[in-house]
């Protein structure tokens, strides 16, 4: 089963760009650009990668990103995570980034974009990676300031396929962001919210009506409401869960209590993706092993779980049609 997941290819739907940044990678940057971090050491950094809850964690996602100055840094940063879906065999992948991590410490949009656009095109050249990028509003500012990273946006239109919403769930709801969302899509950009991490699930119920999201990234909470549950089904709503992530947030106590089974059993499209996987320990094959093990998947949970990524990501019809050819490939040698 380790090298049937190993050989499947596989689509990443639910990547933090930031929360990629490897220490060994943040100390030579930080060294690089000449900034002080608080740790002295590369051990020191992973021991800080230790956390009790979403918050602990995103302290030191900020400070990290804080290292982040010039395009040759989120190059250097996109290529690292690169380099990863390759060794993991990720051929399409969908990534997050969060502007106002930067552009609030006086770093440009501009700076930002283009650091990932020419990673992106150097990934496709190298390891033949399919990439888009997904604009995440962070959830604990305001409107006003995700308005105002809209705006920052519109002349590199083109290579942003989505919007999302991320950082501090509690206490920020989705309904906070309903005007800019409308306005997202106005201009073009495909929505999605993370709901159901750490909050309730009324937040997920928000983001289906309010935000009208096209996809639910985590999600979990929604067993604890069957209607809820009996809606994304009928609404045909993909979940990117997080499985490493829940267990290091302890959104899930032990991995063989994660809902990850129940959600597919409930007739749910979920996939399996790493989210900030320099800080939770694994990467995408990482994931599905862990799962697997603790949850006693079948090979038919995995290649449900494989297939549903392709089919639920917003590549080209064209595209998804190559990706499964190429997973019934990979399925049929192992048969």
């Amino acid at each position: 089963m380790q090298d049937f997941i190993a050989a499947l290819p596989k689509a990443e739907l639910h990547l933090h760009i930031e929360g990629s940044f490897e220490p060994e990678l943040m100390f030579e940057i930080a060294q690089r650009n000449q900034i002080e971090i608080p740790y002295k050491t590369i051990d020191e950094v992973k021991k800080a990668y230790q956390f009790s809850c979403l918050q602990d964690f995103l302290d030191i996602y900020y400070a990290g990103a804080g290292v982040l100055i010039h395009e040759k840094d989120f190059y250097d940063l996109a290529m690292a995570y690169y380099q990863k879906c390759y060794e993991n065999n990720v051929i399409h992948t969908e990534i997050m980034f969060d502007p106002q991590t930067h552009t609030e410490r006086g770093i440009a949009f501009e700076t930002v974009i283009n650091g990932l656009q020419k990673a992106r095109l150097d990934a496709k050249e190298k390891w033949g990676i399919n990439s888009l990028f997904i604009m995440s509003y962070l959830r604990h500012l305001s409107e006003e300031s995700a308005f105002e990273t809209l705006k920052q946006s519109l002349p590199y239109k083109d290579l942003i396929t989505s919007v999302g919403l991320d950082s501090s769930e509690m206490g920020n709801p989705p309904t906070k962001f309903k005007n800019v969302f409308e306005a997202s899509v106005k201009e073009g950009y495909i929505p999605v919210a993370h709901a159901g991490e750490e909050g309730p699930a009324d937040y997920i119920w928000e983001a289906i009506d309010v935000l009208k999201v096209a996809r639910i990234d985590h999600g979990n909470r929604c067993l604890e409401d069957e209607n809820l549950v009996q809606e994304i089904v009928k609404r045909d709503l993909a979940l990117t869960v997080c499985p490493l992530s829940n267990l290091e947030l302890r959104n899930t106590d032990v991995m063989t209590n994660h809902p990850l089974k129940k959600l597919l059993d409930k007739g749910i499209k979920a996939t399996v993706n790493s989210d900030d996987p320099a800080y939770f320990g694994g990467y995408m094959n990482a994931n599905f092993e862990s799962v697997r093990q603790a949850l006693n998947l079948s090979q038919e949970d995995i290649i449900t779980l494989v297939k549903n990524s392709f089919n639920y990501s917003f590549a080209t019809d064209e595209q998804k049609k190559s990706y499964l050819e190429k997973v019934d490939e990979v399925i049929a040698d192992f048969r």
